[in-house]
């Protein structure tokens, strides 16, 4: 009985010291990793600002696309991404949202709400050129919508639902129960329970998420060119805004378009250097695009939250 006494107190020491020695091998590791792979990507980043910050100008930014490098901007590129950046949000971030509370909310929970869960889980993970050629055979041939800016916004609306919905979900799993039960208990119903106290408490969720999804459909190309969007175009899409009443003008849906990945896949295909300079300046562009929704929605989120604490 000594001896067992004495000599489980020092296997259970050499165990904790053995696994202390696994968890800074592996914490070391991780660190190593989390260096080279920032290493990396600091270096592409400086790379692409360093051969593209110099070509960002006014003029840059308010030329067509041509022929000659030095005359060549990104006007048609970064407004036709805008423009399909409207349609995308206008179209997943209400339907995304809506399904996410339903889902988590008001479905009865049985096996087809089983799978339609599966399913959006999955299609997370669906690589982007598959969208594109549902776009392409549904929209364009199917509906004879054409290859237009409302077609373009409508794939990526597709490829962005299921992060739309899985971000409101998540969102709405993290409001407290008890926020729910104090509710009932005074006696509110399930709309007066989700509009007035769930949706308020998971808003910046909600809203984070959309915007995420958003960052990464301002950058996806496959699905764009799938459908047949334009790699040289030198005009602008009619004005959504009109002199005249309504003042509302949606003519532009149905114009053709290019977008600013596209513009780049066709400078860098160039083999002259002054193209591939555009091509970088055109990325820094798109990067910093990127890094202004992000850096809004971690803004946004922050605001929400303190606003729902006070």
């Amino acid at each position: 009985m000594s001896v067992t006494a004495l000599g489980a107190p020092a296997e259970t020491q050499r165990l904790v010291l053995q696994k202390k020695a696994q968890d800074l091998i592996f914490g070391t590791i991780g660190v190593l990793v989390l260096f080279v792979v920032m290493g990396l990507l600091l270096t592409l980043v400086s790379d692409l600002v360093v051969d593209g910050a110099g070509r960002i100008t006014p003029e840059f930014l308010t030329s067509f696309p041509s022929r000659r490098a030095a005359q060549a901007g990104v006007l048609s590129a970064w407004i036709g991404t805008s423009l399909v950046m409207i349609v995308t949000a206008v179209v997943a971030v209400p339907l995304g949202v809506g399904a996410g509370l339903y889902l988590e909310e008001y479905a009865p929970k049985n096996i087809l709400t089983d799978a339609i869960e599966i399913n959006v889980s999955n299609l997370a993970g669906v690589p982007s050129i598959i969208y594109g050629l549902l776009a392409l055979g549904f929209f364009v041939y199917a509906l004879g919508m054409g290859q237009t800016i409302l077609v373009g916004g409508l794939v990526l609306a597709l490829l962005i639902l299921p992060i739309v919905i899985v971000a409101t979900r998540e969102a709405l799993r993290a409001v407290p129960a008890g926020l729910r039960e104090s509710a009932y208990g005074i006696g509110a119903n399930q709309w007066q329970v989700m509009w007035n106290y769930i949706l308020p408490s998971a808003r910046p969720g909600i809203l984070t998420g959309a915007i995420v999804g958003l960052s990464r459909a301002i950058g996806e190309t496959a699905p764009i060119i799938t459908i047949g969007a334009l790699t040289y175009i030198a005009f602008l899409p009619p004005s959504p805004v009109s002199a005249s009443p309504p003042f509302v003008n949606f003519d532009w849906l149905n114009s053709p378009f290019t977008v600013m990945p596209i513009q780049m896949f066709n400078w860098v295909s160039r083999p002259q250097a002054a193209f591939h300079e555009n091509a970088a300046a055109t990325g820094v562009l798109l990067l910093g695009m990127t890094l202004l929704m992000n850096g809004f929605a971690i803004y946004l989120r922050y605001r929400l939250r303190r606003t729902v604490r006070t």
